[in-house]
């Protein structure tokens, strides 16, 4: 039996756009996977403005995990353009390798579940490859669908 797993990025939405995603797919847990949970990109995003409206708006709950996100090291060059995506790809995965990620992953922390980060698409994103590495290294046979 699969799982269903969520995930969503918050640039290009609106709060209208994004709280109907979640809406829409019954999503029970946000599972906020960004280094910096209280990104001014979005108002609506910040972790505590989050934590209200996901209650407020779909009866979810929050849940930061910073340990499935990339490390500061790891992220700035890449976002200022000095490391290409296969570089990134590559430190990210041995990154939640040597961080075990997996060790604590139950089908209830991920069911009903939506992973948060910030980028518009999966494609170039780390949500993608946290739920890619979930995938190899249990046995929770995560069905993947990125909400954008």
């Amino acid at each position: 039996m699969s799982l269903n797993l969520y995930t969503i990025g918050f640039t290009k939405k609106s709060a209208e756009t994004f709280f109907n995603f979640l809406r829409k797919n019954n999503i029970e847990k946000l599972i906020d996977v960004r280094l910096n949970n209280v990104s001014q990109l979005a108002g609506y995003a910040k972790k505590d403005d989050l934590k209200f409206f996901l209650k407020e708006i779909c009866h979810a709950e929050y849940l930061h995990i910073p340990d499935w996100a990339p490390t500061d090291n790891i992220l700035k060059p890449y976002k200022k353009g000095d490391m290409p995506w296969e570089k990134y790809e590559d430190l990210f995965l041995n990154l939640m390798a040597k961080r075990n990620i997996e060790r604590f992953v139950k089908p209830e922390l991920l069911a009903n579940s939506c992973l948060l980060c910030s980028e518009h698409e999966p494609h170039h994103c780390h949500r993608r490859l946290v739920v890619e590495y979930l995938n190899q290294h249990t046995d929770l046979n995560l069905s993947i669908k990125h909400l954008y």
